[in-house]
């Protein structure tokens, strides 16, 4: 399927999943709109057919005006990928309000306010695809990860309902849930993990590995490539789904 003449959106579009989504979206014939924090980030690694764009999804008047501009400029938004997030772990008891709605903001109200803004215009045409990047943790509680675990399984809860309220218009909601996925957040969380349980690094790296059934890292270009596959021919009965990428039954 081309999607030529389609304008896509991907926050958190600067790095990780969400730029190997752009640059699948992008062979494909649509213009994509990355957005993130920094623009000078986004800059740095848009390519033809792209448009950086800094936006703050915690922030709804931020998000509101972002969203109408890359509208104005490049036409109603029907792909919305809702990618922006934080994946840090920490256990309930040391878990205190500042660090639970920091995480909600971002990935939960994020998710909310990308996909409510991109409906106003995507309402308008006869096709749209809303693909979020939720986790695993969105299907199952991770230990020392209740706060991520229960911002993924919103995000979730979110598609599916939105699933329900567009039955049987030209409008699909699904999430993509991977495992541990080759990303700058691993390398994060390795380090993070190193210093909290007093092992080396390769120990922390090994510990996610070892957690997708496969014994590997899924690739970015693997998760760019389920959102393909939602966005291609004959994906109009698949709705309201988690697709899993993590390398066998978790």
């Amino acid at each position: 399927m081309t999607l030529d003449g389609k304008h896509a959106l991907i926050t958190g579009g600067g790095t990780g999943i969400g730029l190997a989504i752009a640059h699948m979206l992008v062979a494909r014939g649509a213009h994509v709109t990355i957005t993130g924090r920094r623009q000078e980030v986004l800059e740095e690694v848009a390519t033809d057919g792209m448009t950086a764009l800094a936006m703050d999804v915690r922030n709804e008047d931020d998000v509101v005006a972002k969203i109408a501009a890359a509208v104005d400029a490049h036409g109603p938004i029907q792909i919305c990928v809702p990618n922006a997030g934080l994946a840090t772990g920490k256990a309930a008891h040391k878990t205190d309000m500042d660090f639970w709605r920091d995480m909600m903001s971002t990935n939960l109200d994020g998710a909310f306010l990308t996909i409510r803004e991109s409906l106003h215009s995507m309402r308008e045409t006869d096709w749209g695809r809303v693909i979020a990047v939720s986790s695993m943790a969105g299907l199952r509680g991770l230990p020392g990860a209740a706060c991520y675990s229960a911002s993924k399984h919103g995000m979730i809860g979110l598609i599916r309902s939105l699933s329900e309220e567009y039955m049987g218009k030209p409008y699909t909601f699904n999430a993509l849930c991977p495992g541990y996925v080759d990303t700058p957040i691993v390398t994060r969380n390795t380090v993070s993990i190193s210093q909290r349980a007093g092992i080396s690094p390769e120990a922390a790296r090994n510990m996610m590995v070892e957690a997708n059934p496969h014994k590997r890292l899924v690739t970015v270009e693997e998760v760019a490539a389920a959102a393909a596959w939602l966005v291609g021919d004959g994906s109009g009965s698949i709705n309201g789904q988690t697709v899993e990428i993590a390398g066998g039954q978790m």
